[in-house]
């Protein structure tokens, strides 16, 4: 999402992005009064009341209904509208409202302005309506210190959260004490390069404010470096359980490289002999683990992109990409762990809707060719819910459990192989083969 002031032009210049050779003239919008405003939260009418908001502005409304609204769908957004008219809150309303149901506090907003006043203005504006629906907001503008400010974006984990993870192989993140944050970006790429714990891995919404002067002056670079840091891990974490509510637990916040392993293991007679092989084990179990599996003593690996390059498994007749891989070259490399050496193999790959056309784009520039798509009925995949929620309940419990014998006992908890903590995943709605 980015918003721009508007300047002196030909107002006929048409847009080179194909996403804005159609926009939505706000003019055509007229102001709406705060309780006849769809599908906003009853919560948040209060707070905008003691703001001495009694109607949004047309740019707010055409904001919202793009983004919350019926009809309202993900895609990127920009906002070209005078100043003065509203366009702060015209995001700032749409992404508490979208992240009010989250369940786990990771940094999932990332607003960006050009100045230490304009961010603390933004900052405001997100402090006045964020708190009462559970949102923390944080900035990180150069007022203070960097240090002051470490102190108030991370807050370092608790082992006792996880006490069955082996604590001499794997080393827990710090933790943001934010949802939403407000920076500059000096500081914020100073944060990047040397605030441990500091991460953009779920990053759902970044907002570039005044963009023509974001853009047009250099300014580190930062905007590169964000979308980088997202990109590396740019799966979406965020599925919906049936009230339409953000299902985001704690395993997604440390690996998530580790979270179907995990769920498989409560579910109650699965055919097959499963194990996980990632970064999160010892150099030695996960070489005991790949003899394993080569030696069929396994039936499945659940694996890393670490397992995609250099690794030769004779015989290996399926690769199943559980999320969609980013790059063209992660789906070369992972489906050409089959069909090898002349031998046979399929490579599966489980796709969302929206997701369906855009990979179908990357396997063209592969090799000029598609594949074929299997719909998955939806009564299908309801058939699977009670079991999947059966899982994601045991999690729960063995998490709740675990954390509340560490608070009483205080004492060190044992190294274990399983490692229970609550997750989630998705059914998928397409699969591509």
């Amino acid at each position: 999402m980015a918003t721009k002031e508007e300047e002196g032009g030909p107002s006929s210049r048409v847009p080179h992005l194909p996403w804005m050779r159609n926009p939505v003239d706000i003019d055509s919008f007229s102001g709406c009064p705060v309780a006849h405003l769809p599908r906003l939260d009853p919560r948040l009418v209060k707070p905008l009341q003691r703001m001495g908001i009694e109607s949004f502005f047309p740019v707010q409304v055409a904001a919202w209904l793009e983004t919350i609204g019926p009809g309202a769908f993900e895609r990127d957004i920009c906002i070209n509208s005078p100043t003065g008219s509203g366009k702060t809150l015209a995001y700032a309303l749409p992404i508490v409202q979208m992240l009010a149901t989250r369940k786990v506090r990771c940094l999932r907003a990332l607003v960006v302005l050009p100045t230490r006043d304009l961010a603390l203005q933004v900052k405001e504006v997100f402090d006045a309506i964020a708190p009462v629906v559970g949102l923390s907001v944080g900035s990180a503008v150069g007022q203070s210190s960097i240090a002051d400010e470490v102190s108030n974006l991370i807050e370092k984990s608790k082992q006792g959260l996880f006490p069955s993870l082996d604590e001499e192989y794997i080393q827990m993140e710090p933790q943001t004490k934010v949802d939403i944050l407000v920076a500059t970006p000096g500081r914020l790429m100073d944060h990047i390069s040397m605030t441990k714990g500091f991460s953009l891995e779920h990053l759902q919404y970044l907002v570039v404010d005044e963009t023509d002067r974001m853009l047009r002056e250099a300014y580190q670079s930062w905007l590169p470096t964000v979308i980088q840091l997202t990109r590396s891990s740019d799966q979406n974490h965020s599925w919906s359980d049936m009230n339409g509510e953000t299902l985001l637990h704690p395993l997604t916040t440390i690996r998530r490289s580790h979270r179907l392993s995990t769920l498989l293991e409560f579910f109650e007679d699965l055919p097959f002999k499963f194990s996980e092989y990632s970064r999160l084990q010892r150099e030695s179990t996960r070489r005991k683990t790949l003899d394993a599996f080569k030696e069929g003593k396994i039936d499945v690996l659940i694996g890393t992109d670490r397992m995609a390059r250099g690794i030769h498994i004779d015989g290996l007749r399926y690769v199943i990409n559980y999320d969609m891989p980013p790059y063209v070259k992660t789906y070369i490399h992972r489906a050409g762990r089959t069909a090898r050496a002349g031998e046979s193999g399929s490579c599966f790959t489980f796709l969302r809707k929206h997701e369906v056309k855009a990979f179908d784009k990357m396997l063209k520039k592969a090799d000029n060719s598609s594949c074929s798509l299997h719909s998955l009925p939806e009564e299908s995949v309801e058939t699977l819910r009670p079991v999947f929620s059966s899982a994601l309940k045991k999690l729960e419990e063995s998490l709740e459990s675990e954390a509340t014998k560490k608070s009483k006992s205080g004492d060190k908890a044992p190294n274990a192989s399983k490692r229970k903590r609550t997750i989630n995943t998705c059914a998928a709605s397409s699969v591509s083969h």
